[in-house]
């Protein structure tokens, strides 16, 4: 067990501070949150839950079968689902649960595997982004579900996966503009207008694999705005102003499936992949004096232990100083922190409460650790070592795969369990 830094929480509370002092809502209106990073910036939650949970505020049924984390804005919660032979997106109200719309985006049974979708729909300006399994992108209207524009992956841009479970990612929206991964070998990244879905540029990257199952994130590494994603061989990064490939790292790629959203750092970028070549690796983006960047590998790490690889499957990492949380091992989110600049396991606990894989997210000092059998952890967000402060099991699990991410917004928990949403009120008493 090491000792926490005695700047840790000094560089930690100036990274979150500027924004917590926000006024208004704490919505989730994208992937992983406002930055694609897996931090709520709400605070005032409660510090521990009774043995059965914290409240239970309403639960819902009738979602369809799916693994996407919903997004959460204007009041609306935001999700896609297969119902029936229907690939549809959904909007329920945030207060009650209750149904307000569904679109159908596509049949069921094109491409995927098991229950249904993955996207979690992208909310900006009154308007939603999101991709069905079929490469199917759509932009609707989120009060309504009325369709402004569409287009198709494989149609449009001749895209691919790099392997077999449909198209995965959430649209990433930059400014003006909407950023997508069709993987096609001419458009392995394009940039469309988002009013109206026309092609703006489009990224050339030769053997790039197909899409991966990843989302976009933003980086200003090495002075140059680029937006960086996994492909099928490899995780690259892309100019946001034409699309130019800007430098590609193979090094800790699987040809399976790429899943995990990078974390970026200033010049650094954090990534994780599972499966048999999985690993995790640090980055150092640097200008190279060409208008380009290159990649330097600090480190590729997999641990000691060949049960349970440092390797994150799909359930996310979260970036608090210098220190990165996860759940580790393949379909197995063994919680554990890693020191960021060096690669070191800081610690890792094998007897949590769970099992299966574990998705989680950031809020008010805590970790939230969902695992796929439904139970929720919650546990204190410190390298100095794992402390388990509550724990329960959602009511009525499915016994599904059930993956999506746990989600804050506006003082409560949202859990996704297939068909089934549960709301729970985390915000302590004032």
């Amino acid at each position: 067990m090491r000792l926490v830094p005695t700047g840790f929480w000094a560089s930690l509370a100036l990274t979150l501070s500027p924004v917590i002092l926000l006024a208004g809502p704490f919505d989730w209106p994208q992937w992983r949150g406002d930055a694609r990073d897996g931090i709520c910036k709400e605070t005032g939650l409660l510090s521990s839950w009774p043995k059965e949970g914290p409240p239970l505020v309403w639960k819902t049924a009738g979602l369809g079968g799916g693994y996407t984390t919903p997004a959460i804005a204007d009041g609306r919660i935001l999700g896609m689902s297969y119902q029936g032979e229907e690939e549809v997106l959904w909007a329920r109200e945030e207060k009650t649960g209750k149904e307000l719309w569904k679109t159908k985006i596509a049949s069921k049974g094109k491409v995927g595997h098991n229950e249904g979708s993955r996207c979690t729909p992208t909310v900006d300006g009154g308007v939603l982004y999101a991709v069905g399994l079929s490469g199917d992108l759509v932009c609707l209207n989120v009060q309504d579900g009325k369709t402004v524009w569409t287009k198709n992956y494989a149609k449009d841009f001749k895209g691919r996966m790099m392997s077999g479970w449909g198209f995965s990612e959430s649209p990433l929206v930059d400014g003006d503009k909407l950023i997508c991964t069709p993987g096609g070998d001419d458009a392995a990244v394009v940039a469309l207008d988002k009013k109206t879905g026309n092609l703006l540029w489009s990224a050339k990257v030769p053997q790039g694999g197909g899409a991966g199952y990843a989302s976009l994130v933003i980086s200003e590494a090495g002075g140059i705005r680029q937006y960086i994603t996994w492909l099928g061989k490899n995780i690259i990064g892309v100019s946001a102003k034409e699309g130019k490939l800007l430098w590609r790292y193979a090094g800790n790629a699987n040809s399976t499936a790429n899943i995990p959203t990078a974390i970026v750092k200033n010049d650094l970028v954090l990534s994780s992949t599972g499966y048999g070549g999985g690993a995790t690796s640090l980055l150092r983006l640097q200008a190279d004096g060409k208008g380009g960047i290159e990649a330097k590998e600090v480190y590729k790490v997999t641990g000691e232990d060949p049960r349970n690889k440092i390797q994150n499957h799909h359930g996310g990492m979260v970036l608090l100083g210098d220190y990165a949380f996860f759940g580790m091992g393949h379909n197995n989110g063994i919680p554990c922190c890693l020191e960021l600049l060096t690669g070191k396991l800081v610690w890792k606990e094998e007897k949590r409460p769970g099992s299966g894989s574990a998705a989680m997210l950031y809020a008010d000092g805590k970790l939230y650790f969902r695992n796929q059998d439904g139970t929720m952890n919650l546990l204190e967000a410190s390298p100095k070592g794992y402390n388990l402060i509550s724990s329960f099991k959602l009511p009525e699990p499915s016994g599904k795969p059930s993956w999506p991410h746990p989600v804050i917004a506006n003082g409560r928990l949202y859990i996704r369990d297939q068909d089934k949403l549960f709301c729970f009120s985390v915000k302590a008493a004032q």
